[in-house]
């Protein structure tokens, strides 16, 4: 599946001669980028950066199931599924916090503050807890030197557990943790 962002479509390609294959088009999403799939790969929710919302894909008929708007914020960036598989976290850079979504009714069902510009999203290797890094700022071109930090979110709880400050400021952004569960890594704007 390559996002094409610009075109807002989906288009579905053979993994080994990338011939395309279809493609699925997503009018109402805007910027669409980020997605993680059902735990059954059914269907997977999409971020729509640029209009506030969400898109639901099925992935067995390929189409689109419809579109969810947000109730605060506007700018979803990364998605992911908890270990359970009922809830979708979406980090939104300007609500600074995560909205919980249940995948199957496609609502949201309740929200996280977390910090200025929340952007990426990393799950523990054991499943019990989400990394999420926060910018610093909610501008997309925002300075290198911010006040970023990284937010613990509990699993089980749906709460944050901890907060730790970029070391010097900085502002993090796409990252993971390492296979063995001991380091997350953060790029640096």
């Amino acid at each position: 599946i390559i996002v094409a962002e610009a075109y807002k479509r989906l288009d579905f390609r053979d993994p080994k001669t990338m011939a395309l294959q279809s493609s699925l088009a997503t009018p109402e999403c805007d910027g669409i980028n980020h997605a993680d799939f059902s735990i059954d790969g059914r269907y997977a929710i999409f971020t729509c950066e640029f209009t506030k919302s969400l898109a639901k894909i099925d992935f067995v008929d390929r189409k689109v199931v419809g579109y969810l708007k947000l109730s605060k914020g506007g700018m979803p960036q990364d998605i992911r599924v908890s270990p359970d598989g009922k809830v979708f976290f979406v980090a939104d850079m300007m609500a600074d916090g995560v909205f919980l979504i249940d995948g199957e009714t496609f609502k949201e069902i309740g929200f996280v503050p977390t910090g200025k510009g929340t952007h990426g999203l990393y799950p523990s290797r054991d499943g019990k807890k989400l990394y999420v890094d926060n910018r610093g700022s909610n501008r997309i071109h925002g300075p290198p030197k911010g006040k970023g930090s990284v937010s613990v979110i509990d699993f089980a709880t749906r709460t944050v557990d901890a907060t730790w400050p970029i070391p010097g400021g900085g502002s993090p952004d796409m990252g993971n943790v390492s296979a063995d569960g001991k380091q997350l890594w953060l790029s640096g704007r």
